[in-house]
């Protein structure tokens, strides 16, 4: 089933008619630089700084002046004069070639489209003939920029997304872009190759290089062009519209990045949900929201459970080390997998690891805002994992923490709770940490679930795991157990469930039958509020976040139900539904919400923030005792060596 209902096709010819118009403009065009200054082919300095000019003229009137002589652009002599080691033009020239004039032809196709549906293009033949009204002089003005705008950003997201394929591992900085220009499409064509023919020139010492710094300058691009059109006017009908090339899967939604839909092959060695023994909760919660995530809808780009409540954008899962967390991960990427794979849908799944916090200042953060990119993608289902986050984000303050552990942490919270975050319900995040404590508590906060990774408890999971672990090639006899029944889903989650009806931290007992001997039974939102202040008394890291978390998770358990195995078996019943006929099935499907339900969450998530707190606490308490004993041992050692 095709996922581009609802959008246009660009049609192959209206492409191609534009490419001599981008052969001409590659093999050279005279530009003198408004903004960007030229400057002499030098090395990078170090990987994360870069060489372009860090400041320009702000004297009135200078700026806008052409203070630089017009300069010959010739970038298929600039990319053919590379060392390709044998003379002749390599294949990832050459792919970088096409990728350029064929970026470009699809940027003048689509703003052909623009100005049709616009009225430019007849505003445009008013000017040439010396007609245009003097009523009209404002709008043409705007839809010229609006015009320009729409071409830079169709021109950088075709050429990230067709070049991606040839990326290595080489990265380039290239600084700021800055030969912006607005006035027409043409003229901010031109202004964009005259700097990427500087970069190229600068940056580009290899093949992989090349490759490397036209997509470090195709991001810095559309990042660069979004930012101006926030406050463009007249971009309407090119944001409300959608286009795709069906030939390469290009699709063009707005100023929103085209990525290709396809995810690398995981070679992750997926768990079935019976080889997860334990974790009950934690279990259930990962199973429905993998289902979850496959209820997205790629023509509306939204999730009826990011509309109705109850999707979890971000969760955290924390246990003691050997518990299971990352056979939970291969569990739910396994079923996110398979089902994506009978539905068709691209899946995406990376793991954020202490390999991409990086020496040079602000590439760690770099690192975090692509990996949060590549998840986000509208155009696939997403699951990102940051294992041992504790070691990864630092604490705000803490002096042990590098300075690119603090990049990833401002980068993280700003992804999962800014003000710019979108949750569209096509992917999701999993902290997993043993130490939780030790992760900054605004971005621990922001994990709107927690799982609790505790691994085997009782005396049938320890059988189980036993029995999993030695596999067939034996001949020991299983004995009176009933294998895995102790991991039937349901029965275990109601049980797991109704272990919250009262806290398990000891402080927050406290707390907890301290209210209910003032209030009675905790059946009324008065009441449960009463609560939730009681706890805020006695941890002040509990706030209104947390607040919000704990309805998060009641919505959660609203949605306590199974989407039925068939539905994800056979597309048809559900998966290629269109958005309001799932969100329909889903209502039907939604439960009411409790006070139980309610009040189990209240005492999950303040438990699991006082177990937090009192780790950290004790770990603090323990590090200063152990100074103490080494002072005290010093100051020995030194009365000694003084008799």
């Amino acid at each position: 089933m095709s996922q581009s209902t609802g959008q246009m096709e660009l049609r192959e010819d209206d492409i191609r008619s534009h490419y001599p118009a981008a052969l001409s403009l590659l093999q050279g065009f005279d530009h003198a630089p408004r903004i960007g200054a030229t400057t002499a082919a030098t090395e990078e300095r170090s990987s994360g700084i870069g060489t372009r000019r860090a400041f320009r003229s702000t004297t009135p009137g200078l700026v806008t002046q052409r203070t630089t002589r017009s300069e010959g652009v010739r970038l298929v002599e600039r990319i053919n004069g590379l060392e390709a080691g044998d003379g002749l033009t390599s294949p990832l020239q050459a792919a970088v070639l096409q990728g350029l004039r064929r970026g470009i032809a699809v940027a003048l196709a689509v703003t052909d489209q623009y100005g049709e549906r616009t009225g430019l293009a007849e505003l445009k033949r008013a000017n040439l003939q010396g007609g245009l009204p003097a009523a009209k002089s404002t709008e043409f003005s705007e839809l010229l920029t609006a015009e320009a705008l729409i071409a830079l950003q169709v021109f950088a997201s075709y050429l990230s997304f067709t070049l991606a394929s040839h990326a290595s591992e080489d990265t380039v900085e290239i600084g700021s872009v800055d030969e912006v220009l607005t006035e027409n499409a043409p003229l901010a064509l031109q202004g964009v190759l005259w700097e990427l023919d500087q970069d190229i020139a600068r940056f580009a010492t290899s093949e992989s290089r090349l490759v490397a710094t036209t997509l470090a300058y195709a991001e810095a691009l559309m990042e660069k062009v979004a930012a101006r059109a926030s406050t463009a006017a007249r971009l309407d009908p090119f944001t409300t519209a959608s286009w795709r090339i069906e030939a390469e899967g290009f699709t063009i939604n707005g100023f929103t990045p085209a990525r290709s839909a396809k995810g690398t092959p995981l070679t992750m060695q997926f768990k079935k949900p019976h080889e997860v023994v334990g974790n009950h909760i934690a279990k259930y919660q990962a199973m429905k929201l993998a289902k979850m995530l496959m209820a997205y809808d790629f023509d509306r780009r939204l999730n009826p459970f990011a509309e109705l409540g109850g999707f979890i954008f971000t969760f955290m899962g924390d246990g003691k080390p050997g518990t299971g967390k990352t056979t939970l991960i291969q569990m739910m990427a396994g079923l996110v997998n398979d089902y994506c794979q009978v539905a068709g849908y691209g899946f995406r799944y990376q793991n954020f690891g202490i390999d991409n916090i990086d020496s040079y200042q602000g590439k760690s953060g770099q690192n975090a805002k692509a990996f949060i990119n590549t998840i986000l993608d509208p155009s696939v289902i997403g699951f990102g994992t940051i294992d041992d986050i504790d070691q990864i984000a630092g604490k705000r303050g803490d002096r042990q923490s590098s300075a690119g552990q603090q990049e990833v942490t401002a980068v993280f919270m700003e992804a999962f709770a800014g003000a710019n975050t979108v949750v569209r319900g096509n992917c999701t995040f999993g902290m997993f940490s043993n130490y939780p404590e030790n992760v900054d508590d605004a971005l621990r906060q922001r994990a709107g679930a927690r799982f609790l990774v505790d691994g085997p408890q009782t005396r049938e999971d320890y059988i189980d795991i036993l029995s999993l672990l030695l596999g067939k090639r034996h001949d020991i006899p299983l004995g009176d157990h009933d294998l895995f029944s102790a991991q039937e889903i349901k029965r275990a989650v109601a049980r797991s469930f109704e272990g919250h009806n009262r806290p398990h931290e000891d402080g927050l007992k406290s707390v907890f039958d301290r209210i209910a001997g003032l209030y009675g039974e905790l059946d009324t939102i008065a009441k449960l509020g009463s609560y939730l202040k009681a706890i805020q008394e006695a941890d002040e890291r509990f706030t209104g976040r947390a607040i919000k978390n704990i309805t998060d998770a009641v919505k959660v358990r609203a949605m306590d139900f199974e989407l039925p195995d068939e539905w994800m078996e056979n597309p048809e019943l559900f998966l290629w539904k269109d958005y309001d006929t799932k969100k329909a099935m889903i209502e039907d499907l939604r439960q009411p919400i409790t006070t139980a339900m309610v009040l189990q969450e209240i005492n999950r998530y303040a438990d699991s923030e006082f177990r937090y707190a009192d780790k950290s606490d004790e770990a603090a308490i323990d590090a200063m005792v152990r100074d103490l004993g080494r002072s005290e041992e010093a100051k020995r050692r030194y009365l000694e060596g003084k008799v």
